[in-house]
């Protein structure tokens, strides 16, 4: 068979949640796909030049002569959905992600196309979300001089099966947010605004200058604040916390963070407090020449804190030249307590709740049940507290497990009441509905979360456990991908979320890669270990599983299968039988 090797656009598409959609209703499903490739995706197709090189059922691979053409031709598909999908409900909803990329393919003599130009463009294909169009940085090299686009930069991603990084970027369709977040009921109608993608930030965590150690969680605090602030912003591009405060204590060049992170600017400062004075500095780099954008002395008293970082955020804004929508400024407007001390309480039981374990979540349950006691209305710290309860929980760390889940629901209740803005009441209310198994109210808070900070990883993630246990796991992957690109430096459980969605579809040999990777991340993980075990009982590899099986009771003597069944939130009860049907194939169970 002979073959030709050329340079060519190619576009990928497929049908978000179409194993859903078809097992709810087959033949309607296919009907309305049908129609649709007739009426709008062939002769769109047709228009912009393009050949169809195969059909994958729900999906196609399409070769165009010009990325510009591919980038017509998505866009006008997308915006034809958005209009055909006016009034259907979300779970009826037939969408589209798109991936475009430029790259070297071979053409074979009947017409196919392989090589990495294809790979390239079904992996952003996958990273995209729903409504969505990924463009490799080849493919939107050639078009960002050429069409008006509103463009989110999703920065070096790692794409399945590819070597190296590709920088990825998100085109904003219909009405859209710029960070590609899926439609939801509760997404607001919005102009277009374009955004470039040097609108990218990281906040470094600032130095704590007071010469106490123990004022690291105020430093700390005062960076992950600021972060909040920015990541509501749905032009900005904002490296979560977790990434950010892992160049902690080093001593790394701006021009480094910038590389690891993908973002063009940085923000570094410090944080000097005594007494009822505080020093705030604060000084934003661009990251591709060094040069410094703005920077700022503050002395104040203790009690203008909450002043300082609205400051500190507004002149960010003005610095990046960030054109505000009225939402945005909204969403700007200060939100936390203005009570001081209730403040401090806050901060030290947030840092001791990001460590995980039951004592520091013990010791930030006081303090955050202080802080909303001195101030009633804070809904953040409400909402913490919502997860201190929600910890007890999960790890048996409390007496009364039932308890810990009717407090959490209860804490996570108030912290919405107290504030509907605040998309960290909404996270915190996600994760206690999944796990009262409310599965719909979790997705739709997670989304409402999303809304308010397209930034958001965690709500990302929370979003795609949702869908995992409401036995939505192709749909999942995509905000694990999501939230991987938000925060680079990704906690490790997110590999166990995506191992367990891939668990769900039968994708056994992918989720062991992503478990072997979460256990040498997390040593003492026992879930993982159960699950990799499981994995391996699917695939015949006993001997492994047996092996992986002992661990677990190594690592955690009491570890429970009727415990997880219990507390494990899936929907469909046969999920779970998932698990224990690969531990029977070892022999591990009866």
């Amino acid at each position: 068979m002979s073959e030709t090797r050329k340079l060519a656009a190619i576009l990928a598409a497929d049908v978000v949640g179409y194993s859903r959609l078809a097992g709810a209703d087959e033949d309607r499903t296919l009907a309305r796909l049908r129609a649709l490739r007739s009426d709008l995706i062939d002769p769109t197709i047709a228009v912009h030049h393009g050949r169809v090189v195969k059909r994958t059922g729900d999906g196609a691979l399409v070769e165009f002569r010009s990325v510009v053409d591919a980038v017509r031709c998505a866009l006008e598909v997308q915006n034809g959905m958005v209009e055909r999908n006016d009034g259907v409900p979300q779970d009826r909803r037939i969408e589209f992600r798109i991936g475009i990329h430029l790259g070297d393919v071979v053409e074979e003599s009947d017409g196919d196309l392989m090589g990495d130009g294809v790979n390239i463009a079904s992996r952003l294909e996958g990273v995209a979300a729903a409504g969505a169009i990924c463009l490799s940085e080849d493919a939107y090299r050639q078009v960002k001089a050429r069409l008006d686009l509103s463009v989110s930069d999703l920065g070096n991603t790692q794409l399945k099966n590819i070597a190296e990084p590709i920088r990825v970027y998100s085109l904003q369709v219909g009405s859209a947010r710029t960070k590609a977040v899926a439609t939801s009921e509760f997404a607001t109608s919005q102009p277009a605004t374009a955004a470039s993608p040097k609108l990218s930030i990281a906040v470094l965590p600032f130095a704590n200058m007071s010469g106490d150690a123990e004022q690291d969680y105020f430093a700390d605090g005062i960076s992950e604040d600021i972060i909040t602030a920015l990541s509501k912003l749905s032009q900005l591009f904002v490296i979560a916390r977790n990434s950010s405060f892992t160049f902690k204590g080093k001593n790394v060049q701006v021009q480094e963070v910038g590389t690891k992170l993908g973002v063009r600017h940085v923000l570094e400062g410090s944080v000097r407090k005594s007494g009822n004075r505080v020093r705030i500095t604060a000084q934003l780099i661009d990251a591709t020449t060094g040069g410094h954008l703005w920077a700022e002395r503050f002395d104040r008293e203790l009690t203008d804190i909450f002043a300082v970082q609205d400051d500190v955020t507004q002149q960010i804004v003005g610095a990046l030249a960030v054109n505000l929508t009225e939402g945005d400024r909204q969403r700007l407007a200060p939100g936390q307590t203005r009570h001081p001390e209730a403040y401090d309480c806050f901060l030290r039981g947030r840092e001791l709740w990001h460590r995980l374990t039951k004592q520091t979540n013990r010791d930030a349950r006081d303090l955050l049940q202080h802080a909303v006691e001195l101030d009633p209305n804070f809904a953040s710290a409400h909402a913490f507290l919502a997860l201190t309860h929600g910890l007890d929980y999960l790890n048996r760390w409390s007496e009364s497990p039932q308890r810990s889940i009717e407090q959490a629901e209860e804490a996570a209740t108030l912290a919405v009441a107290r504030d509907d803005s605040d998309p960290v009441a909404h996270w915190a209310l996600s994760v206690v509905k999944l796990y009262s198994r409310q599965h719909d109210r979790a997705i739709s808070e997670a989304l409402r979360a999303i809304v308010l900070n397209p930034n958001f990883a965690e709500g990302q993630v929370s979003l795609g456990e949702a869908l995992i246990y409401s036995g939505r796991s192709e749909e999942a992957l995509a905000y694990f991908d999501r939230a991987r690109v938000l925060n680079p430096y990704f906690p490790d459980v997110v590999l166990h979320f995506q191992a367990l969605a891939l668990f769900q579809l039968r994708r056994y040999e992918e989720a062991v890669e992503l478990l072997l990777q979460r256990v040498s991340r997390n040593p003492v993980t026992d879930v993982s270990r159960a699950l990799l075990a499981a994995c391996y009982g699917h695939l015949g590899r006993f001997e492994e599983a047996r092996a992986r099986w002992q661990e677990v009771l190594r690592v955690n003597p009491d570890y429970s299968l009727e415990y997880r069944r219990k507390v494990l939130p899936f929907k469909n009860p046969a999920h779970f039988e998932l698990v224990l049907e690969g531990l029977r194939n070892a022999g591990i169970i009866q």
